[in-house]
């Protein structure tokens, strides 16, 4: 084989594994196994909301109680949050529900979009699942700034925000330079599985909080942000940003812990259940 018949191999090789790997999400027989290892009964349903968008997600728990909404960050899929869906203090207490933001997992894989939009998305579906019990938002890192967007769109549908490590302060995010030129064709179709939007929705993420920041003062919810002093990605700096414009808050309640990172979902999973099993319904 020549050399250029093995760069051309590589080259084509290299682009079906972009398209088709590291889309970080769980298949459907993965999550299956997951959940029966746990005994635990699940829906797994993608919920139409127009002719060319859809919201997939995972439930669990008791469908009259109050529901938890969880939002992963970027990237990411529903799966970052399966302990809490499979955890059996949690699912007789709430309804828990997962969703993949859209343009992860299983919602339009690959098609990134801005902060408005994916509220735009995410807000009807939720509503289609009320089932008149109070709501509360949970959202990580990227999921924080989704959440929050959810709330000064329809503040009196939610009873309680919970933003873990959430990017909030637009003054607080520098985004990396080099992020448009992965965004140009075709170089964007080099960036493998969810690293794609994800790259894109980072890029958009200061304007699109810039453009919500005037909007904070809607938020009547209960709010309690967790977020762990040592951050690198979101800086903790976020946290007095939030307790300042969050003025229309019920309560605010800030959750610090010392010396932990990012990855608080997961590194902190047992104060961040604790917490959740005493909200406010």
């Amino acid at each position: 084989m020549s050399k250029k018949m093995l760069v051309f191999v590589l080259f084509c090789g290299y682009l079906v594994f972009c398209q088709s790997c590291m889309k970080m999400r769980m298949s459907p027989k993965k999550t299956t196994k997951y959940f029966s290892e746990s005994n635990t009964t699940f829906k797994d349903i993608s919920y139409k909301i127009s002719e060319i968008h859809q919201i997939h997600y995972i439930e669990t728990g008791d469908s009259t109680k109050p529901t938890l909404f969880f939002l992963h960050g970027s990237p990411g899929s529903w799966d970052a949050y399966k302990t809490y869906l499979s955890d059996l203090d949690l699912q007789k207490k709430y309804r828990l529900i997962a969703i993949d933001r859209p343009g992860f997992g299983y919602s339009n894989f690959g098609e990134a979009e801005d902060l408005e939009t994916q509220a735009n998305l995410i807000l009807p579906f939720i509503q289609s699942k009320n089932n008149n019990q109070p709501i509360t938002l949970i959202g990580h890192s990227m999921g924080g700034p989704v959440v929050v967007k959810l709330a000064t769109k329809k503040p009196e549908l939610f009873k309680n925000l919970v933003i873990l490590a959430g990017a909030v302060d637009p003054k607080a995010e520098n985004p990396e330079k080099w992020r448009p030129v992965l965004m140009s064709k075709p170089i964007k179709y080099l960036i493998p599985g969810a690293f794609r939007p994800s790259n894109e929705e980072l890029w958009w993420l200061k304007e699109d909080l810039k453009i919500l920041q005037p909007d904070l003062n809607k938020i009547t919810s209960n709010v309690i942000i967790i977020h762990g002093t040592e951050d690198s990605l979101v800086p903790y700096s976020n946290v007095a940003f939030m307790e300042k414009e969050f003025i229309n808050a019920q309560k605010i309640e800030t959750i610090p812990i010392e010396k932990a990172d990012h990855f608080i979902p997961w590194s902190h999973y047992e104060i961040i259940k604790k917490r959740l099993m005493r909200l406010e319904n």
